[in-house]
């Protein structure tokens, strides 16, 4: 484990999308910052125990998503974009409601019933 960030081999996903994930959970949690420096590609890649490539293309895919900027000779670091964290975070809750649209879809359940769910949930106490 490096950084907070770790592998499961028996993951299906490949490694660099492991990464790319836990990254990205970092950024929206607001653990990792605008102007965080990530650790160096290989820094992460020894840490992690995988190839200098894995690493590479997961930060170059983050770049390519517009999460971490790379300045020349001086690292990666989370983008200063002021709203990612919040972005990111509503990217996460979408998934969350297509995967419990799609389970209700299954259970041959209704979207009234469905939004009527939710709205218990949300009514529910957050655990302390």
């Amino acid at each position: 484990m490096y950084s907070g960030i770790h592998i499961s081999q028996t993951d299906a996903r490949p490694m660099y999308a492991q990464i790319m994930e836990q990254i990205r959970a970092r950024i929206a949690a607001g653990d990792w910052p605008p102007g965080r420096e990530l650790p160096s590609i290989r820094a992460l890649a020894a840490g992690l125990s995988v190839s200098v490539i894995t690493v590479k293309r997961a930060y170059l895919d983050l770049e390519s998503e517009g999460l971490i900027v790379t300045r020349h000779g001086k690292g990666s670091f989370v983008a200063d974009d002021g709203h990612l964290a919040g972005e990111l975070q509503h990217q996460k809750l979408d998934e969350h409601l297509e995967a419990a649209a799609g389970i209700a879809r299954q259970l041959g359940m209704s979207p009234e019933n469905l939004a009527a769910r939710l709205r218990r949930a949300q009514r529910k106490p957050e655990p302390k």
